[in-house]
């Protein structure tokens, strides 16, 4: 009997595989530009509560010119890309219909380490006589999206 059960185990868990393979394939390939689609500031206002962030970055200079997975998401690789940008968007998703939204909306640990990344990546040469272990935002604390284009203190 113990033999069946495993053999059982063993058969969900392949059908489980292939299932999350094909669910990769047809969310890479599928919907005509569906990944595109997915990495556009319009896609993250649409179904998060980020119209206040997403109003603040239309309005935010430079800066607007760049997606919010510029930003929010690492780039060190293709896979790891993809790997947090489904990891954020199930975390986000749950948040979301739970109604748990916290007020405000904060970065996560990985998150703040990940903008930190990409704001050296995006300026090295301008940071590159600077102390990079500082916090970017610490600073230029008119880019946090709510700040965007008033002047902090």
């Amino acid at each position: 009997m113990g033999f069946c059960l495993s053999k059982r185990f063993v058969s969900i868990l392949a059908l489980s595989g292939m299932a999350g393979v094909l669910l990769a394939l047809f969310l890479l390939f599928g919907p005509p530009k569906m990944l595109a689609r997915s990495e556009s500031p319009d896609f993250c206002a649409s179904c998060h509560v980020m119209e206040e962030q997403h109003t603040a970055w239309r309005h935010a200079g430079a800066h607007r010119s760049i997606r919010c997975v510029d930003c929010h998401l690492p780039h060190d690789n293709t896979a790891i890309h993809y790997t947090w940008k489904s990891i954020d968007g199930i975390k986000d998703v749950v948040v979301f219909f739970s109604g748990k939204i916290p007020d405000p909306i904060t970065l996560s640990r990985h998150g703040r380490q990940v903008l930190q990344s990409n704001c050296i990546a995006c300026h090295s040469e301008t940071v590159s006589a600077m102390d990079t272990t500082r916090i970017c935002w610490d600073c230029h604390r008119q880019m946090n999206h709510k700040l965007t284009g008033i002047i902090a203190d």
